[in-house]
């Protein structure tokens, strides 16, 4: 089987076992009652107590398996992730920092200033006058930044009071724990927008693929349509850290595994496989992460750190074979 098939029947299949499994596990004939009738545990596991979880991790592991395909096309590196650029760690400072300081404010918008701003970060320490800024120096750079933001994070919460700072902390980790339909609403309605602008930028991106000096040529302001990119790439990003926390290694890991196991050619094609398996590797770690021990919920981004370190080291490995590190 080709095409999108596969990994849409594994999306469904993902979010079907995630909504029945758990503490208690419900079989599909009463979560369809629930459903049709609006009674019963169905209904209950579909409304408030599983339902708007996996709902929250499909959009937060859509947005953020976007948000490194458009970086890995732009870069044209594997390892130009947000998670890898600091991007991430940056949205995960910021809500920190409101929450440290008692600040009102609605956490997509400030997690998106938080990674605007570590982006702004990293292009300012990568730039050199007259020289073009290689994909390594990026990486590197934003490792650098990425690591100050977690010390910066971890810093403020020893100001915070105890349970707060555990709450923190949790967020922090990655998790999906009590999210509500208000959650939903936070990373799909920004998502759904971003992906839409995404969209719009897929002529462009294809273009620049090309090299800078023919994207000139053919009429492209590279610069310019890098940055307008590389924001959509970090708005989607906070968007998910928003809601779900900082989870490692989904970034990274949905453009690759998408595209192989649909086998996608267009540019298209490839950016929305990365985002069914961004939710697809997100909705399956959550589900792990509460299955894994009896009795105990570990964050999710335990799971996807589980995964996604071997990944890296092996990308990486895979990058210095070819003499690109």
């Amino acid at each position: 089987m080709k095409g999108p098939a596969p990994l849409g029947i594994l999306l469904v299949a993902s979010c079907l076992a995630a909504i029945s499994m758990g503490q208690v596990d419900i079989g599909v004939r009463d979560l369809l009652t629930g459903l049709i009738t609006g009674e019963g545990p169905g209904a209950l596991i579909l409304d408030t107590i599983r339902g708007p979880r996996v709902a929250t991790a499909l959009g937060a592991g859509a947005v953020l398996g976007l948000s490194g395909a458009l970086f890995q096309t732009l870069f044209r590196n594997p390892l130009a992730a947000p998670d890898i650029l600091g991007f991430t760690s940056g949205a995960g400072l910021a809500v920190v920092a409101a929450t440290a300081l008692g600040l009102n404010l609605p956490m997509p918008l400030v997690a998106s200033l938080g990674g605007l701003l570590a982006a702004l970060l990293v292009a300012l320490a990568s730039l050199r006058p007259g020289t073009p800024t290689s994909p390594l120096t990026l990486i590197l750079v934003g490792l650098g930044i990425g690591f100050g933001a977690s010390a910066l994070t971890t810093f403020l919460m020893t100001l915070l009071p105890n349970a707060t700072a555990a709450d923190a902390q949790r967020w922090m980790a990655g998790s999906l724990a009590a999210r509500n339909w208000s959650h939903v609403l936070q990373v799909w309605l920004p998502g759904l927008v971003l992906a839409v602008a995404a969209a719009a930028q897929i002529k462009t991106l294809a273009v620049l693929e090309l090299g800078d000096e023919l994207s000139a040529g053919l009429g492209i302001d590279v610069q310019r349509s890098r940055w307008g990119i590389a924001a959509t790439g970090v708005l989607l990003a906070a968007t998910g850290v928003a809601v779900a926390g900082p989870i490692p290694f989904v970034a990274l890991m949905a453009g690759p595994f998408g595209s192989r196991l649909t086998k996608a050619r267009t540019l298209k094609g490839k950016l929305m496989s990365a985002a069914a398996a961004g939710a697809l590797v997100t909705v399956l770690a959550d589900l792990f992460a509460r299955a894994a021990l009896p009795g105990i919920q570990l964050p999710v981004g335990v799971m996807t750190g589980l995964i996604g370190a071997p990944y890296l080291l092996w990308r990486l490995s895979r990058e210095m074979e070819r003499g690109e590190l």
